[in-house]
């Protein structure tokens, strides 16, 4: 066992909802609630990234033998949607194969077992966040199932799990607004537009998922600041344990 003294190495990764340049920034949060802590936070969000991308640059975080935050899985249950998606996805992100569950299962598990065997990290994985807030409708139900994945790898590595996925549809269920009946719609061209009002206008998030009647989200993927903050809590609790 790794014995730390000094500043903890935080690794966070992941894709833009960890990125945080088209999403309220959960690593921001993170550094306002432990300054003056040893915590050393390092953002390895790369925007559209999938678990197999992830894999793919996983040595650089290795070397730095850090604690480590996963947070990846909704590009993959994104791609699955449809074949016009799953396209998409293969072709900007130069993926071998079309992506699938069975596919995220095992880059997943890839990295968890690279992180836990290489490192004396402690390996966090979050689920998914609520994709659409319709809970109901295919988009949703599938980040529960690719929540399921995230659930079941951890279990196998010995890496914490932290329910982000049912913290949302917690949050979701308990509302009475109108955004627990929204259903994802075309995500790309929503986000273009989200960028557009927040960079060219100086538009907010959160006055962004106003006006849009959104409970966690910007455009239905990237998170507003109670979106956020849910993981911000997820992460900074799961820091707790570290000692």
């Amino acid at each position: 066992m790794t014995v730390h003294t000094g500043t903890r190495r935080v690794v966070c990764l992941g894709d833009s909802i960890t990125r945080a340049q088209v999403s309220v920034d959960y690593i921001r949060m993170l550094k306002n609630r432990t300054a003056g802590r040893p915590y050393a936070f390092t953002n390895a969000g790369v925007n559209g990234d999938l678990a197999y991308n992830v894999l793919q640059r996983l040595d650089p975080v290795i070397e730095q033998q850090p604690d480590v935050v996963v947070l990846i899985g909704t590009n993959d249950a994104n791609a699955s949607l449809s074949e016009k998606n799953a396209l998409m996805m293969r072709k900007t992100k130069k993926l071998p194969v079309t992506p699938t569950i069975g596919w995220y299962r095992q880059n997943l598990a890839a990295i968890t077992e690279r992180l836990t065997r290489e490192t004396g990290a402690r390996v966090a994985l979050l689920s998914l966040p609520v994709l659409g807030q319709q809970l109901a409708s295919e988009p949703a139900r599938r980040s529960g199932a690719y929540s399921e994945v995230v659930k079941e790898t951890a279990a196998m590595y010995g890496a914490a799990y932290l329910p982000l996925h049912e913290r949302q549809v917690g949050h979701l269920l308990a509302s009475d607004d109108v955004a627990s009946r929204i259903a994802l719609r075309d995500g790309t061209a929503l986000i273009k537009r989200t960028a557009a009002r927040h960079f060219l206008l100086g538009q907010s998030f959160d006055g962004i998922a106003r006006r849009r009647g959104l409970a966690l989200t910007t455009d239905f993927i990237h998170q507003n600041s109670r979106g956020a903050t849910m993981i911000a809590d997820l992460v900074e609790d799961f820091l707790g344990t570290l000692g």
